[in-house]
């Protein structure tokens, strides 16, 4: 059968002969038909099969043959890289959480605590306890003013203290009171040392010439002090009344709490007016001392008999000086003076103008009050007043200066050897 079938096939009498069958009997051809189908399809389904599964692994196998490493390697990396992934992943989800997290409490623990309760959970600053402390259970004194106003005369009355802070070991101080004028800190007045007692009666009185204009800038302090033998006396407290504040017109007698006492305040020196003018063509300096006010104190009486100098410092050396007439029993002197230096246009940079108060004085030394000093080194006000007569020529400026320690000046001018010098060529 198979042998006709071989036969048929490959020769075309033989097909012919089997078509002619096929036609009498199409069970054969349907059977003939199914061989055929079978024999086609097997060898093509086969392959696709063969290469569906021998594609992959020998695609992987190909890709793993180029890496340098055993099997047992690979998974391990593989492994760690996994888990690498995964404590990454865990990571963030922890830092997502964490800034979540405190919002929801911080706002749960504000919606639990009442409004009424929360002023009580609020702390006070450190320095506000300090103040607190310090305004507080230092005790308090009495004293008592009278102004006579014939006599310019300020009566101050120390009578008692009470309730004082204790400074000693032994629970109790050893007070006494230090009085004066913020307008005179060289004048000052002491009670006895009363020892061992916090309720001190002293009943002192302290007098102090005062001029009726210069009451409302003037502050009296009242310091209680505790002595010690052999080592610094300490403050309790202090009382500072400004005079402005209370009316003199009648006997003023009253309790006042003490505060812890201030830092020593800068004693007052004055103020003096003054004109520049500098005309650059002729070389002339021009310095017109007008009027001073508010001096220091430097005599026994409470007044002082001023005048002023004027020296011209070149190259940090001094030069030339003139002084005005003197004033005598006045805080308020009026001048009006007026001085004439030649100073070439080629040195106004290396001049120093230095104005200087004194105190005249018969018998002794002349003391200084204040002084300061205008030029190209100056600072602040000084600086600025030099600048405009400069930016200004031929034009007078005048302004009021403040006078200031006559050591830090000298200082701050660092003058060398005072050596006669010639007058520069013009």
């Amino acid at each position: 059968m198979h042998s006709t079938w071989a036969w048929s096939l490959h020769s075309a009498e033989g097909r012919l002969r089997l078509r002619r069958r096929l036609v009498r009997h199409p069970s054969l051809a349907m059977e003939a038909a199914a061989r055929k189908g079978r024999a086609t399809a097997s060898p093509r389904t086969s392959n696709a099969v063969a290469i569906a599964t021998t594609a992959g692994p020998g695609f992987l196998e190909d890709w793993l043959s180029h890496i340098p490493l055993p099997k047992w390697a690979l998974i391990a990396v593989a492994v760690a890289v996994a888990v690498l992934l995964l404590l990454f992943l865990v990571c963030i989800i922890r830092c997502c959480c964490g800034k979540k997290k405190p919002k929801k409490k911080e706002r749960v623990s504000l919606q639990t605590v009442n409004s009424s309760t929360t002023a009580s959970l609020v702390q006070p600053e450190l320095e506000d306890l300090e103040q607190g402390t310090e305004q507080t259970g230092r005790g308090k004194l009495q004293y008592s003013l009278e102004y006579n106003f014939r006599a310019q005369e300020l009566k101050v009355g120390i009578k008692q203290a009470a309730e004082l802070k204790a400074m000693d070991s032994g629970g109790t101080s050893d007070p006494y009171v230090i009085v004066y004028l913020t307008s005179d800190m060289k004048k000052r007045y002491e009670t006895k040392v009363y020892r061992k007692t916090l309720n001190p009666v002293f009943n002192e009185s302290f007098t102090f010439q005062v001029l009726q204009a210069e009451v409302p800038e003037s502050t009296l302090v009242m310091q209680i002090y505790d002595f010690n033998r052999f080592a610094k006396h300490d403050t309790i407290g202090e009382v500072r009344l400004p005079l402005a504040s209370v009316s003199l017109q009648h006997v003023i007698e009253q309790w006042s709490d003490l505060v812890a006492a201030s830092k020593v305040e800068e004693e007052q020196l004055g103020e003096i007016c003054f004109s520049l003018r500098y005309v650059p063509s002729t070389g002339k300096l021009t310095v017109l001392i007008l009027e001073a006010k508010k001096l220091k104190r430097m005599d026994s009486h409470g007044l002082s008999d001023p005048f002023v100098k004027v020296h011209l410092i070149l190259n940090r050396k001094k030069w030339k000086k003139k002084t005005t007439s003197v004033k005598k029993n006045t805080l308020s002197p009026y001048f009006n003076e007026v001085f004439v230096f030649e100073v070439p246009f080629s040195q106004i940079q290396n001049v120093d103008v230095v104005i200087s108060v004194w105190d005249h004085d018969k018998v002794t030394k002349n003391e200084p009050i204040g002084k300061l000093f205008l030029g190209c080194r100056a600072t602040g006000n000084q600086l600025r007043h030099w600048s405009d007569m400069l930016s200004n020529p031929r034009r007078p400026l005048a302004q009021w200066h403040s006078l200031q320690p006559p050591d830090m000046v000298d200082k701050a001018l660092g003058l060398k050897p005072h050596l006669k010098l010639p007058l520069p060529h013009r």
